[in-house]
């Protein structure tokens, strides 16, 4: 069995800080401890139904076979820059997709601009609302993406202040998955490693009380 991780490693930059303080060292301590923080939906992470829902989940309380199972693969890499996934693609290179599936999507975007750039969120592809349908109606149960999601993202770093003017439907994979039931991982990276279209994946969070959303080690196993 091959194990292959689609995971983007934790590190401080400009888009999702993280603090680290010191409070025990090896010369003093006998051992090395740190305090971490940092945004729950920063890196490769997995949000609660909390998240955008007044009323739903906090992460501890998901069943766990929401974060397991088999995926289907959906190759969209030759997608450009600004390019919405819509439905039609889906339909196109998602047949092998079926129901109680974890669907993740596979634009390469990490590959073409690095996360730590401003181009990785400026011209990023997004996920139109027809596309996030199609998934609803083929029942995944989970779905994943290496770019950022949502169109209104990249105005987080291109023109501050903005998002929050915009109505919440604008938020198209929260407003659309969540209200079905479907859990959203964000960030899966390395997906051109596969070699298949279907693996097993597990992407579990941590049991943080009451929290929206939680960092996970997201990993595809391929026989």
């Amino acid at each position: 069995m091959k194990v292959i991780d689609l995971t983007l490693t934790i590190r401080d930059q400009w888009r999702w800080p993280v603090k680290l303080k010191t409070f025990a060292t090896h010369e003093k301590n006998y051992f090395l401890e740190r305090y971490m923080c940092f945004r729950p939906h920063s890196f490769t992470h997995v949000d609660a139904p909390l998240h955008f829902l007044p009323d739903g989940a906090p992460i501890d309380e998901v069943p766990l076979e929401k974060f397991y199972g088999e995926a289907a693969i959906i190759n969209l890499s030759h997608l450009g820059e600004n390019t919405g996934v819509s439905a039609a693609e889906l339909e196109k290179h998602g047949q092998h997709v079926r129901e109680g599936d974890i669907a993740l999507i596979r634009t390469d975007w990490p590959l073409k601009y690095d996360y730590m750039t401003k181009d990785f969120w400026g011209k990023a592809p997004y996920m139109e609302r027809d596309a996030c349908e199609w998934l609803v109606e083929r029942k995944v149960k989970a779905w994943g993406g290496d770019f950022p999601c949502d169109y209104l993202l990249r105005y987080e770093v291109t023109d501050p202040g903005r998002v929050a003017q915009l109505p919440r439907e604008d938020h198209t994979t929260h407003y659309v998955f969540f209200q079905a039931g479907i859990i959203q991982f964000e960030y899966i990276v390395n997906q051109h490693l596969l070699t298949k279209n279907r693996v097993n994946f597990m992407a579990l969070p941590l049991p943080i009380e009451g929290l929206d959303g939680s960092p996970v080690r997201a990993i595809a196993f391929e026989e």
